[in-house]
């Protein structure tokens, strides 16, 4: 069923988040149009989740944000991973990576 929308696991949002600003800072509009982009539609991150999940990244110290003017001249904020985001998001991966391996293998298993 190509182009399905698939509801978030929990916690991965977090992940997701880490990941896109990764590449750059981002106000949040941006981030999640970003994660739409990269995952071809599937992943549709609403506004009620993603703002939430910014401040709570925002409060732990792995992103910052700091007010700038957006692409069409509108004041929005900017996010940006900060040293502990960018540590954060390689323990995550590693984590999500390990998760997704032992799962891929119950799943091809026959004895399961």
């Amino acid at each position: 069923m190509a182009g399905e929308r698939l509801e978030l696991p929990q916690g991965t949002l977090d992940l997701l988040i880490l990941k896109a600003l990764s590449l750059r800072p981002e106000h949040g509009w941006a981030i999640s149009e970003r994660i739409q982009q990269v995952s071809r539609a599937t992943l549709q991150i609403p506004q009620g989740s993603l703002y939430p999940a910014l401040h709570r990244l925002e409060r732990r110290g792995w992103i910052k944000a700091e007010w700038g003017a957006s692409d069409n001249n509108r004041k929005a904020r900017f996010y940006e991973l900060t040293k502990a985001g960018r540590k954060q998001l390689t323990a995550e991966t590693r984590q999500w990576r390990r998760m997704t391996a032992a799962i891929g293998r119950i799943l091809g298993s026959e004895e399961a």
